[in-house]
C-alpha cells in the first residue's frame, strides 16, 4: 500500500503495467485532501513523453524507483485526455472514474464498471489535492503550506597538498680538539745520561714541535622527516532557511451581514 510517506520516492519512480511493461515517468502526484496519501499520479507517455495520463495508485506497489498498477498499458495511455497542470475538475474525475471503473462510494477499487477499481469523486485544488465532493456535508477544508526543507550535495571547493623549499639558520655545537705545547723536565738519571752528555758541553741548539687543530666543517643531508596526505571529514551544522507559504482562511457572514473569521 503506498502510504503519505512515499510521497518524495513517488516523484522520481517510473509507472508499469500489471504484466510488466513500462508506462513512463511519474509527472505529478495527486493527495486524498482527508488521509493525505497518494491517490492518483499522472504518467508521461508518447513519444519522449510529451503526454500525460492519470492513473488511480488504488492496489499498486512501490518497490524502490518502480511503480505497478493494476492495469494495462494499453488502458493506461488510452485514458481520457486531461490537461495535467495541477488541476482535475470533477467533471475530469467523472470521467476517469467512469474510464477506470472506479467506486464513486469509498474510493477502492471495487472490480465494478468496465476495467475495475475506484476511488471517491473529489473536487482538487491547483496543488492536485482532494477539497471535498458534491455530497460532503456542509463543512470546508481549510488547507495551508508549510516549508519542506531537504539538502543536495554541491561542490563547494577544493583543497590542494603542495610543498616549497624555505631556507632558515640552523647553529649546532660541534667538539673539536687542538694541540698545545707543554714543557717537560726530566732529572738526569743512568738512563738518559748518555743522551744528556752526548755532544759538546756547551752549545747553541733549537727544536720544533708541528702543532695541530680540528677546524668544523658544516656539510647538509637530506632526510625523510613525515609523511603529510589531505583527508577529509563530514561535520554537521545547523543553517535557517526560509521561504514563502500560502494558507487559506475561511471567513463567515453572520444573520447581522458581518464578516467573521
Amino acid at each position: 500500500m503506498i502510504t503519505q510517506d512515499d510521497i518524495q520516492q513517488l516523484g522520481d519512480a517510473d509507472v508499469y503495467s500489471h504484466d510488466g511493461d513500462k508506462i513512463g515517468a511519474v509527472g505529478q502526484v495527486y493527495l486524498d485532501n482527508q488521509s493525505g496519501a497518494p491517490e492518483w499520479v499522472s504518467v508521461k507517455t508518447g513519444l519522449f513523453g510529451t503526454k500525460e495520463t492519470f492513473v488511480p495508485l488504488d492496489r499498486a506497489t512501490l518497490s524502490a524507483d518502480r511503480i505497478e498498477v493494476p492495469f494495462g498499458k494499453a488502458q493506461v495511455k488510452d485514458a481520457p485526455q486531461i490537461d495535467a497542470d495541477g488541476d482535475l475538475s470533477p467533471a475530469d474525475e467523472d470521467e476517469l472514474y467512469t474510464y477506470y471503473g472506479l467506486s464513486s462510494t469509498d474510493g477502492t477499487l471495487d472490480g465494478g464498471g468496465s476495467n475495475g477499481g475506484g476511488y471517491d469523486s473529489a473536487e482538487t485544488d491547483s496543488t492536485g489535492t482532494r477539497s471535498g465532493t458534491a455530497s460532503d456535508d456542509d463543512a470546508m477544508t481549510r488547507s495551508e503550506e508549510r516549508l519542506v526543507a531537504g539538502t543536495r550535495t554541491e561542490q563547494a571547493g577544493k583543497a590542494r597538498l603542495r610543498k616549497h623549499v624555505v631556507t632558515e639558520q640552523q647553529q649546532i655545537t660541534v667538539p673539536v680538539t687542538h694541540e698545545e705545547v707543554t714543557l717537560e723536565r726530566e732529572p738526569i738519571t743512568d738512563a738518559n745520561r748518555g743522551d744528556a752528555f752526548d755532544g759538546p758541553e756547551i752549545t747553541e741548539a733549537e727544536h720544533e714541535v708541528t702543532l695541530h687543530a680540528e677546524r668544523p666543517v658544516v656539510n647538509t643531508e637530506a632526510v625523510a622527516v613525515e609523511r603529510v596526505r589531505l583527508g577529509k571529514q563530514s561535520v554537521t551544522e545547523e543553517q535557517t532557511v526560509g521561504g514563502e507559504v500560502r494558507k487559506e482562511q475561511i471567513e463567515f457572514d453572520d444573520a447581522d451581514g458581518r464578516s467573521n473569521r
